[in-house]
């Protein structure tokens, strides 16, 4: 998930890394409370996702999301998107959502 593109063709913020889980967590979606995996990283939980933020800058472009049940995170990343004006990109296939 990403933001919009600046005119100089680099991502824009989504904001910071408290921010960020702020906006998710109206989403449904924030830590689990276990032990973080990584350092510079944080797993949040969402309704059939789970999403990585970097927590090691001082502003968060790009979140990596894995989808677990793509009937139940669907939605919610869609509305995300669309709430946000965020863009969601599949790796996999290189589509553009939102």
């Amino acid at each position: 998930m990403t933001a919009q593109t600046t005119p100089g063709g680099g991502l824009s913020a989504l904001g910071s890394a408290g921010a960020v889980k702020e906006i998710l967590a109206n989403f449904n979606t924030a830590p689990d409370g276990g032990p973080t995996k990584s350092l510079g990283t944080e797993m949040l939980h969402g309704p059939g996702m789970v999403m990585d933020i970097p927590t090691s800058t001082e502003s968060v472009t790009q979140v990596m999301v894995s989808v677990t049940d793509e009937e139940i995170a669907w939605p919610v990343l869609s509305r995300l998107c669309k709430v946000r004006n965020w863009k969601l990109v599949d790796l996999e296939s290189g589509r553009t959502f939102g």
